[in-house]
């Protein structure tokens, strides 16, 4: 079981990532491993894109060189699209680029996709309280906090300083017991507890589980075969999947195409609320412009060693799926690394 520093340390962890780079969160347990360490080794498993697509091998090639480093052991990245497609390995990544991994906080994308098709059911709405759908959940001094606040990261929970691993109420109820909350709607603050009372969301409206919910909404229909909740991690639909590059780059297109979702809940998915300094859309994706003012939306995670995620322009003629075995030694460094395998990854996009 996970401890409340790991916990900590994986959300303090994801919202620096989610300023700095290409937003995203994670490292609790239970799930897959982290690749074994080897001998260093140069990019491999590259797949050089079609002549006529405009995915450059080279400056991924580029993005990758030197590791393992002292910030990051190994990586690895896969690019598709409309542009063309590319995929490799580098440093201690010794497993194949469709190696199984855990995705840690990017499993917000797919809770976020399952409370959207509530929404376009009209079994829920975005001005839902959390105060009435699950009453008693939240101290009674709360202000209320409506599901669009959740998805956005607006809802105004404070830091969970006092979280505690425990089944999804265990680690609201931890969360929240104590700091002061801020006034909802008001400002941003990532913070993986929004996406735990989703998930107690889902299962209050429809009376399933959210793994049941999961598995037939989108896992099934959309045939991940590779992407799986395993039962003993405390991340849950916070941050508790384990998925692999393919199946996250089916996903993401069937997500921003509207395979999942009808038009108006599409819509939300690049919707921004009206807050200072909005990072986070009301369908859980995170907008980020790279240095070349490219615009790309999707999520970032980190879990038992991974940091990982995927990110697509919004036409999708260009996906990219990475991830990356931090060391830990330098936050700032480890963003820089993926800050260079993002601008490579979308380098030469037509806007």
């Amino acid at each position: 079981m996970t401890n409340s520093w790991t916990i900590k340390t994986r959300w303090t962890t994801a919202a620096a990532v989610a300023a700095l780079v290409v937003a995203g969160a994670a490292v609790p347990a239970g799930a897959a491993a982290a690749p074994s360490p080897a001998a260093p080794t140069a990019v491999a498993q590259a797949t050089v894109a079609p002549a006529a697509g405009r995915v450059d091998p080279a400056a991924l090639r580029k993005a990758l060189a030197g590791l393992p480093d002292d910030y990051v052991r190994g990586a690895m990245v896969k690019v598709t699209g409309r542009d063309g497609r590319w995929s490799g390995t580098a440093g201690e990544w010794t497993a194949p680029a469709e190696a199984e991994f855990a995705i840690g906080s990017v499993t917000k994308l797919f809770t976020s996709a399952v409370v959207l098709q509530l929404v376009g059911e009209g079994r829920l709405s975005l001005d839902d309280t959390v105060q009435e759908v699950l009453p008693g959940l939240l101290p009674d001094s709360y202000a209320p906090i409506t599901v669009g606040q959740l998805l956005s990261h607006t809802s105004g929970l404070q830091k969970p300083t006092c979280v505690r691993p425990g089944t999804p109420v265990e680690v609201v109820r931890s969360a929240v017991s104590c700091g002061t909350p801020g006034a909802p709607g008001s400002a941003v603050q990532y913070n993986g507890i929004n996406y735990f009372v989703l998930g107690l969301v889902v299962e209050k409206v429809t009376g399933r589980t959210y793994a049941e919910e999961l598995n037939d909404r989108v896992l099934r229909p959309l045939g991940l075969r590779h992407t799986r909740l395993p039962a003993d991690d405390w991340a849950w639909a916070e941050g508790g999947l384990v998925s692999d590059a393919t199946d996250l780059r089916r996903f993401t297109t069937a997500l921003i195409r509207g395979g999942l979702l009808r038009p108006a809940e599409r819509r939300l998915l690049f919707a921004m609320p009206d807050v200072p300094g909005a990072a986070f859309s009301y369908g859980g994706l995170t907008r980020v412009e790279l240095k070349d003012g490219t615009v790309v939306w999707g999520k970032t995670g980190s879990n038992h060693g991974y940091a990982s995620g995927v990110f697509a322009t919004a036409d999708l003629d260009r996906v990219l799926v990475y991830s990356t075995l931090p060391t830990g030694k330098n936050a700032d460094q480890e963003v820089a690394r993926v800050r260079r395998i993002a601008d490579a990854a979308f380098g030469g996009v037509t806007r």
